[in-house]
């Protein structure tokens, strides 16, 4: 018998206007779970945005959004220029009425990841979740930067948090995690009371990718440059 693994969410990657292959698999996901408010909250979404996770689910399937980056943003952008913290994620859902348990939420800062996760009140955690995580830093580890709200990522190993860590956040918002893509870039989460039996829950072991992406050593992905800052464990 093959033991369950991130396959099960491979073969539904298409790239639209994500990424990678995103749009497939949240296309995939929602065929099987349902809507309710079909209403995405993302941020760093980028500018425009152009390429975002829920971008495909916006234009062609008519949602709802909550768009938010910390860069420059031009005028006519959908994206509101906001800066999220853990110490401010919860007074944003409030402020732009998010809804309670929203369908979608899309977490890619390069910095306080898991930090902004942990933060999320029980109200504002959505059926489906997407986060990025560090592949770089192994399957087994919790580790994630040390909390800093003014921390910007220098193109390097330093950001975000390895995939046990966000799963550890997830879990105690009874989300399980169904899989990560197949470059090690996102991981992806459901309610468990919303799955069913086409994606099964995987332990972070199960459902780990490593990097495909970055520089490239012994033949094999090994991310970004070495930073000389250190993790902490959580």
């Amino acid at each position: 018998m093959t033991e369950p693994s991130s396959a099960q969410l491979h073969v539904h990657e298409r790239r639209g206007t994500s990424q990678n292959g995103e749009d497939g698999i949240l296309e995939a996901l929602f065929e099987s779970i349902g809507t309710t408010n079909r209403h995405a909250v993302e941020f760093g979404v980028g500018i425009g945005p152009t390429e975002c996770n829920s971008l495909n689910l916006v234009d062609e399937h008519g949602w709802t959004h909550t768009w938010w980056d910390g860069a420059d943003q031009p005028p006519g952008s959908r994206v509101e220029q906001v800066v999220v913290t853990a110490d401010n994620i919860n007074e944003l859902f409030t402020d732009h009425n998010v809804p309670a348990h929203p369908d979608l939420v899309s977490i890619d800062i390069d910095s306080n990841d898991y930090w902004v996760l942990d933060a999320l009140d029980e109200q504002s955690t959505p059926r489906v979740l997407v986060v990025e995580y560090n592949a770089s830093l192994g399957p087994t580890m919790r580790l994630t930067v040390a909390y800093d709200p003014a921390l910007v990522w220098e193109v390097n190993d330093y950001f975000g948090a390895s995939l046990a860590a966000l799963a550890a956040a997830a879990d105690r918002r009874n989300l399980a995690l169904v899989g990560c893509d197949s470059l090690g870039v996102n991981a992806f989460f459901v309610d468990r009371a919303a799955l069913t039996m086409s994606f099964e829950e995987l332990s972070v072991e199960q459902g780990f990718v490593p990097c495909g992406y970055g520089i490239v050593e012994n033949g094999r992905h090994v991310g970004y440059r070495r930073a000389r800052r250190r993790f902490v464990e959580v």
